[in-house]
């Protein structure tokens, strides 16, 4: 089947022009101006801008966390994804105690057979020893190349230094990029304690208990340890000053330091959190919403480069029934806020207020992610031979983020009320319509499993 997208002004991380775009089957045939080919279908995109699909390469569908899982499973997560102009989202697989990695990436096989968009894996290494290092090589020769340890949460997910140093130089032997969570779980369990035993219980100490030094002190150790084992690293969810100032100082040296931010900490901030009765456990995450001074600092680190991805940590827990775990004592609110479907246009925002320009908007939602994560440049462009995901996106469209119209599976936004310009108007993977003037023409199970390359030393 042929597919013209006539009229539209095309934007890839490097250029803007207006062009048209022909499909053939799954992939971009051409790229052209004014072009005369005949086609099954016509796409009229004018006064449109064309992008290529979104990558968020930081998402948890049906997460077990806190004695509850995410409000959404890789079919409902997905589709949502496609409303908000993604294309491609990358899991994480989570192995257990007393197992290997392929068991856990197993069960995360079985719960993806039912995703609209195409998806790859990471996998979250909760022990690390001899057969689990032996394990990672074995995953990467089957595309599954990221690994992602956690600084946080003593007897869940953190590890000690040892540990991490082991696996990121297995990591670098064989071509694997280490993400880490980056927040000192020691200190922070004990501020945990110390407020719950003076009364301190409301959603607001959740942030009081993870000061933001206790996430710069971890980066800078993340790129200490990284330089020592010769090996890039990646810091999930970047989220403070003190994080991207530590960031900041490993790339100055040279080191192959890198890290994402998501919208939450750009448009939300420590004040949500504060919200009267309990409507701030719907903020909280790890690490924490910042105070609002924090937010420049990062649209910073975005323009300047030195942040290179902006993803989700989409984890979503419904406020009635999860989120409430918590009342009475902070720590038992589950962790994670739902935003896969906002995030293109949350982030198209910082292009309509000049905190980023439009080239750098898709560098930061498709190709920085593709190219961080092996999947470039099947994913996160335009260009002949790239899979055939695209975005036709109505720079102009005024709506409000709600609840009420929201596709993701739970019962609140992070963003309710938010006024905001840009919608997805069409969105197509591999030269299907997956969404199209709000109506969803995808179906489960159609997206496919992304074998991803090595990360370049």
């Amino acid at each position: 089947m042929r597919t013209l997208i006539r009229g539209g002004t095309v934007v890839t991380a490097t250029e803007t022009s207006k062009a048209d775009v022909v499909i053939q089957d799954e992939r971009v045939a051409a790229i052209g101006v004014d072009m005369s080919v005949e086609a099954d279908r016509v796409i009229d995109a004018s006064d449109r801008y064309v992008m290529p699909g979104g990558v968020d390469v930081h998402t948890h569908m049906e997460l077990p966390f806190g004695g509850s899982f995410c409000s959404d499973d890789f079919e409902t997560g997905t589709r949502a994804a496609a409303f908000g102009g993604t294309t491609t989202i990358v899991d994480f697989a989570v192995q257990d105690y007393g197992e290997g990695l392929r068991q856990g990436l197993d069960r995360w096989f079985e719960k993806a057979q039912n995703a609209c968009t195409d998806y790859g894996f990471h996998v979250i290494v909760r022990e690390v020893n001899d057969q689990v290092l032996k394990e990672m090589d074995e995953l990467v020769g089957e595309g599954v190349t990221s690994f992602k340890l956690f600084m946080a949460y003593p007897g869940v997910f953190m590890l000690d230094d040892a540990s991490i140093f082991r696996a990121m130089r297995q990591a670098g032997g064989s071509g694997a990029l280490i993400m880490m969570h980056a927040e000192n779980g020691g200190p922070i369990d004990v501020l945990v304690r110390q407020f719950l035993e003076e009364g301190k219980t409301e959603p607001v100490n959740h942030g009081l208990t993870r000061p933001s030094v206790m996430e710069g002190e971890a980066v800078h150790r993340v790129f200490k340890l990284a330089e020592l084992a010769d090996t890039p690293a990646y810091i999930v969810h970047l989220s403070s000053r003190d994080a991207l100032n530590a960031l900041r100082e490993a790339r100055d040296r040279g080191m192959p330091a890198f890290a994402e931010t998501c919208p939450q900490y750009l448009y939300l901030s420590q004040d949500d959190m504060a919200r009267p009765g309990f409507e701030g456990a719907k903020f909280v995450c790890s690490p924490p919403l910042r105070t609002p001074d924090h937010q420049e600092e990062l649209w910073s680190g975005l323009r300047g480069g030195d942040l290179q991805v902006v993803s989700t940590d989409h984890a979503p827990f419904n406020y009635e029934g999860q989120k409430d775990l918590g009342r009475g004592d902070f720590s038992k609110i589950p962790n994670g806020l739902p935003s896969v479907e906002d995030r293109f246009t949350l982030l198209y925002g910082g292009v309509e207020k000049g905190q980023i320009g439009l080239n750098r908007f898709v560098e930061l939602v498709a190709t920085a992610p593709a190219k961080m994560f092996g999947l470039y440049p099947r994913k996160g462009t335009i260009a002949p031979g790239s899979d055939a995901d695209v975005v036709v996106f109505d720079p102009k469209k005024e709506r409000v983020l709600s609840a009420a119209t929201h596709h993701m599976r739970v019962d609140y936004s992070c963003y309710e009320g938010r006024t905001v310009r840009g919608l997805p108007e069409l969105v197509m993977q591999r030269g299907r319509v997956l969404v199209e003037n709000g109506e969803f023409h995808g179906k489960p199970g159609q997206g496919r499993f992304l074998p991803r390359s090595r990360i370049p030393a």
